[in-house]
């Protein structure tokens, strides 16, 4: 399933927030946060974990030294989210912090993945992106 869109919220006093339905649709019961790129924060779900980025982490050899920090960064901040009573899923500290997550959040999809940013930092990305140009890089790749 494609995620797609952006979502805005916000997070509680406590740290807590709901995933948007449509994503929490499309990334199902086991979703998986970790630190990812530009400030933001990834989310995975469990097949897209294991069959797009764990299947290619064992193709990586443990001598590979250049390779251990990356993959060390991304996975010791990994953390498999559970949700309470009320639907609230609690976005952990150290990830807040890692993001700069104050209150307002925005969750976008990404293809096959989510990502959640502070409202400041995306805001600032947006700007500063030129869509031309972007899509320009996408060419690189084929897309």
């Amino acid at each position: 399933m494609m995620i797609l869109g952006e979502y805005f919220h916000q997070i509680d006093q406590k740290g807590r927030m709901r995933i948007p339905p449509k994503l929490k649709s499309a990334l199902g019961e086991n979703i998986t946060i970790t630190k990812g790129t530009g400030g933001c924060l990834f989310l995975f779900d469990q097949r897209t974990l294991e069959d797009k980025v764990l299947s290619r982490v064992d193709a990586v050899p443990m001598s590979d030294g250049a390779s251990a920090k990356p993959l060390r960064i991304l996975f010791s901040s990994a953390q498999e989210l559970e949700e309470d009573a009320q639907g609230r899923t609690l976005l952990p500290r150290n990830l807040r912090e890692f993001a700069n997550i104050q209150k307002d959040i925005v969750f976008i999809g990404v293809g096959s993945r989510a990502e959640i940013w502070s409202r400041e930092a995306y805001d600032k990305y947006m700007d500063e992106a030129d869509f031309d140009t972007a899509m320009e890089e996408l060419k690189r790749h084929g897309v």
